[in-house]
């Protein structure tokens, strides 16, 4: 019975000062501990057996995840290189970006721009069903979409995917307990974490649901 594993990897550390809810805005790119992040993730792969012979990359297109895949190509790369290997590239997909979310911009803090003002409060009004955005449920659809059609091309393969917190975590919810909605307070998805998960190749069923967190010693 051939399966495919899906790995779900969140992106590291970003370099953000004044606290900006970046959302999907361009030119927010690691920190210097997010490369770090990335880079201990990287060094996992390549030193484990299954993922070190991942068939393909993807990310989203947004800089921190961009940034992350590659530092996970470089590594995975020079493995492949030592056997003979064609190197593989990024590709990237908008099914797996960040949340679209109402407040991206905003300030969490004080003053003009701040996310706590009262004009803002008001969108939120349910924390279980985002009222600032994209539902989890539509998240969770899209994120399904892509994982399933990455089952279909590569039976029995290794396939890594670098995105964010919110759409990993609202996937799993969704194969966990059949919904994708959740309180994003119980979130289980660090930094540079890779969530995955395992599918029977033919009938595409859950197999198994695994997670790693290869950067939490990072300072």
């Amino acid at each position: 019975m051939p399966a495919t594993t899906i790995h779900l990897v969140r992106h590291g550390e970003v370099f953000n000062p004044n606290h900006v809810l970046y959302e999907r805005l361009p030119d927010f790119h690691l920190s210097s501990r997010g490369v770090r992040m990335a880079q201990a993730t990287a060094r996992y792969i390549a030193a484990h057996s299954g993922l070190n012979h991942a068939a393909a990359v993807y990310s989203s297109p947004l800089d921190r995840t961009r940034e992350t895949a590659g530092e996970i190509l470089k590594a995975l790369n020079s493995v492949r290189e030592e056997r003979g290997e064609q190197p593989l590239e990024l590709t990237t997909d908008e099914r797996v970006i960040e949340a679209g979310n109402e407040f991206r911009g905003k300030r969490i803090g004080h003053g003009d721009g701040a996310l706590w003002r009262p004009e803002n409060l008001r969108l939120i009004r349910n924390l279980h069903k985002p009222s600032w955005g994209e539902s989890y449920d539509h998240i969770g659809q899209r994120m399904s979409d892509f994982v399933y059609e990455k089952v279909g091309e590569y039976p029995g393969e290794q396939v890594i995917v670098v995105s964010h917190e919110s759409p990993i975590y609202s996937f799993r919810h969704l194969m966990e307990t059949g919904s994708a909605e959740h309180w994003m307070w119980k979130r289980h998805t660090a930094l540079a974490s890779v969530t995955s998960f395992t599918f029977d190749s033919e009938t595409r069923e859950l197999l198994a649901v695994a997670y790693a967190d290869p950067a939490a010693g990072v300072q």
